[in-house]
């Protein structure tokens, strides 16, 4: 299914039917993908997405129907699980994404001449070869990824998932395919993601749960849901609007099925003689209404987090706290105390310090340096994927019940199968092997089998990951709902927009930023310090600070002006006013929404999701025009 577009069809599927098993995830099913589109790929955690990606990449070929793309389209293509190839550096890997461009450029020095030789040069130009290597190292730079030396061996996987980005990327190809870009990554590599698909002409699809990215990125938002394609031009808030259009008008319909039944099913049991000289059609209009299918409605997982114990005056109390591992100083002098109700959002890069800190919480670290109390009513719950293992050889029943049938959940017994219909485990899938699930479906588990643990201090190691959007969703109102504390690692913004009262942020110098209040407010705190440090690290060189509505004096010594604008926020700021007036656009939009007279009959249940989405669009804009300062200014200090 595709929107209507007068640029070149670059990838299509028609009649495409997918089947596992009993199961099919997608149903004679046809797609369309134009030049310049920027697709966005939602559905529930088992639906068939990575399937359909794989699919399309020509990476799986079960299937019937047919997939076809463009004439000599460059392609790349980025699985949710990244494999790198062993024993290889960084540098090797990520040049395989330009591998025939290398083969080009080796033509073109060693072997070509005369006419070839200019026709080689051509297509070196047009892909930019010659600036190949100058690429590359601002790839490295801007997404943070490992120095171009490293073997791929030792990476962690947000390290090779950073890698597998660069690969994708190097070569600029015309069609980019990629499931779950931005797992793993931090929000500022996030956040120039956005800008980069923004600025690019490469068509795009990809998978993704993080709901900015979809808000800024997409151009058309495509759901596969109930084994079928929905098509939903527009960015993701544009696709719940219509998406509650489309269910509304579903449901209407339904109501519209079921009451003719309840008219017409008196007279049909009046019997043969009765309805002898009616006319057959509406008999056959009655067994129609009856033989169609009831509307199928989508299950939230029912997210049960036991209620809190109570808890003492002292919960965790951080005094002065240092850390230093494998002789690296990760952080000093933290004082942090938690209240009741804290819910604490732990942000940075990757490798700064975050789950230390958990762990310093926990006890399974000591501190360099200070003092952690924990007061003796405090009960931990850690909920981290990477620390809870499961056996793939069993199955989902005999993982959580661990030779029960039953759960210890708040003091009491919970049938273990009522407890797994909760997590959307249907009878099934709970016979099923743990080695057989989906990376989403194997989260869902994590969650169930750390949760029904209790506690009234619960400690989230990226619990977002692989969850989809509706779980997502159901996870925030259940943390919002939860009287204990919370402190949760977690790159998803609008995540921490949902949940958080408080940010500790890990920046890059070794400081921590902390800020009450959401990730957005931080963001526009952030950046003010930043200013105001300029503005005196330039008074006490006799230099004017920085100011939006003025130029910087240009004179003084090199070592009193701002630093240069690296490559990535010049193209950042270049494309900052688009970015503004798109985000402004958005608030407009959402604003209107709420101006419709049937805002309450069609978006009622949906009310307090559009009201956090319009405070978190609110705030974006607050947060860009505090950036376009911050770039503006370093710009004019060139």
């Amino acid at each position: 299914m595709g929107s209507f577009s007068a640029n070149p069809l670059v990838l299509s599927a028609g009649k495409l039917h997918v089947q596992i098993a009993d199961k099919v995830l997608i149903d004679n099913q046809d797609l369309l993908i134009h030049e310049g589109e920027r697709v966005g790929l939602v559905g529930r955690n088992g639906c068939g997405k990575s399937t359909l990606m794989k699919i399309l990449a020509g990476q799986e070929h079960f299937f019937a129907g047919e997939v076809s793309r463009k004439k000599n389209i460059r392609t790349a293509y980025m699985p949710q699980e990244v494999d790198l190839p062993p024993g290889k550096t960084v540098r090797d890997c990520i040049l395989e994404g330009a591998a025939d461009l290398l083969a080009i450029l080796h033509d073109y020095e060693h072997s070509a001449s005369g006419k070839q030789l200019h026709e080689l040069e051509a297509i070196i130009n047009a892909r930019d070869g010659w600036n190949l290597e100058s690429r590359l190292n601002m790839l490295i730079e801007s997404l943070a990824a490992p120095a171009p030396d490293r073997v791929v061996d030792t990476l962690s996987g947000g390290e090779k998932r950073r890698v597998a980005l660069c690969r994708v990327l190097l070569d600029m190809p015309d069609l980019l395919l990629l499931d779950e870009p931005t797992n793993h990554l931090d929000t500022e590599t996030i956040a120039w993601m956005e800008d980069y698909f923004q600025r690019s002409s490469c068509t795009c699809l990809f998978v993704t749960h993080d709901r900015y990215f979809l808000d800024r990125v997409s151009t058309r938002i495509l759901e596969l849901a109930g084994a079928a394609l929905y098509s939903h031009d527009g960015n993701y808030q544009d696709f719940l609007r219509k998406k509650a259009e489309r269910e509304a008008d579903a449901e209407a319909n339904e109501q519209r099925r079921l009451a003719f039944i309840r008219r017409e099913i008196d007279w049909i049991r009046r019997g043969p003689q009765a309805r002898g000289t009616k006319s057959w059609s509406r008999i056959q209009r009655f067994n129609n209404a009856v033989n169609q299918d009831g509307l199928a409605v989508e299950r939230d997982i029912a997210l049960l987090i036991p209620p809190a114990p109570p808890m003492g005056n002292i919960i965790v109390s951080l005094k002065d706290v240092s850390l230093t591992l494998g002789g690296r100083r990760l952080f000093s002098q933290l004082n942090l105390d938690f209240e009741p109700g804290m819910r604490l959002g732990i942000v940075g890069r990757n490798g700064l310090g975050k789950t230390s800190l958990l762990r310093l919480i926990l006890g399974e670290l000591q501190p360099s340096s200070g003092s952690i109390r924990v007061g003796e009513r405090t009960q931990f719950n850690y909920i981290a994927q990477h620390r809870i293992t499961l056996h793939d050889d069993k199955t989902v029943f005999e993982e959580i019940g661990e030779g029960n049938d039953y759960v210890l959940f708040d003091g009491r017994k919970l049938n273990l199968w009522s407890y797994l219909h909760n997590f959307l485990f249907q009878d099934d899938e709970i016979n099923t092997q743990v080695g057989k699930l989906s990376g989403g479906e194997r989260n869902r588990l994590v969650l169930a089998q750390s949760i029904k643990n209790g506690g009234n201090f619960l400690l989230m190691d990226e619990p977002t990951n692989d969850l989809d959007l509706p779980t997502l969703r159901v996870l925030e109102e259940a943390i919002n709902d939860f009287s204990g504390c919370v402190a949760v690692v977690s790159h998803d913004r609008y995540f921490l927009n949902r949940v958080c009262t408080h940010i500790l942020a890990f920046q890059d110098d070794g400081e921590l930023f902390f800020q009450p209040g959401d990730f957005s407010y931080y963001a526009e705190k952030r950046a003010e310090k930043l200013l105001a440090r300029q503005a005196a690290q330039a008074a006490e060189n006799n230099q004017p600070g920085p100011a939006p509505s003025s130029k910087a004096d240009d004179s003084g010594s090199a070592a009193a002006r701002p630093r240069k604008l690296k490559w990535a926020e010049q193209r950042e700021l270049e494309g900052m006013e688009a970015s503004i007036a798109a985000a402004e656009a958005a608030v407009a939009e959402t604003e209107a929404l709420f101006l419709d007279p049937n805002f309450h009959a069609r978006y009622g249940r949906q009310s307090a999701d559009i009201t956090a989405t319009l405070e978190a669009q609110r705030a974006e804009v607050e947060r860009l025009y505090a950036r376009w300062v911050e770039l503006a200014e370093l710009s004019q200090g060139q």
